[in-house]
């Protein structure tokens, strides 16, 4: 096997684990999944000599992990700090900034918003991934991110239904654990 198709293997592989992240409600649920996806798709960027990208999904991972447990600003502000002078380092050409942005939107997202506001702001950086794979050529990382892109899109749209009904999408789950004891 060539490191070629290795590189698209993992980025397959990345594919499967992140197919469902947007789906979930629950925050914590939502994060952890976010994390594993960023940590394999990170490989397969390092694999297909994309050092910026794969620089700022590892970043990801650690800082999705890290948003888990505080929101505080300085901590945000140390991530961003960390994917600008990192994923700058290596920058070759200009499609790469894109990861770059991306993940400078999706740090902000995770520290400073919740709910709706999170996905909405994810959708954009997702659009950034989605040209800079397809750019690269990354099978699975462009099939991840557009599948991103589209499901998180709808998810978006209903669970802003969901809103407009009065009902709170990322409330359910509490509610459903704190009536049933059993649940949790």
């Amino acid at each position: 096997m060539t490191a070629y198709w290795l590189a698209q293997g993992v980025g397959v592989i990345a594919f499967l684990i992140g197919i469902t992240t947007f789906f979930n409600r629950d925050e914590r649920r939502f994060r952890l999944q976010l994390a594993v996806y960023s940590a394999t798709i990170g490989v397969h960027f390092f694999l297909m000599g994309a050092w910026p990208a794969g620089m700022s999904a590892e970043l990801n991972t650690i800082r999705t992990l890290v948003s888990m447990h505080t929101r505080k600003l300085w901590v945000m502000t140390v991530f961003i700090v960390l994917t600008l002078v990192l994923g700058l380092a290596k920058l070759q050409h200009a499609m790469e900034l894109l990861p770059i942005i991306g993940t400078l939107a999706s740090t902000w997202a995770l520290f400073r918003c919740k709910g709706l506001t999170v996905r909405c702001v994810m959708w954009c950086a997702t659009a950034c991934w989605v040209v800079h794979n397809f750019w690269l050529g990354s099978i699975g990382g462009t099939m991840i991110e557009g599948s991103f892109l589209v499901m998180n899109g709808l998810n978006i749209i209903r669970f802003r239904r969901m809103q407009k009904r009065g009902i709170d999408p990322f409330k359910i789950e509490k509610s459903v654990q704190q009536d049933n004891p059993s649940a949790r």
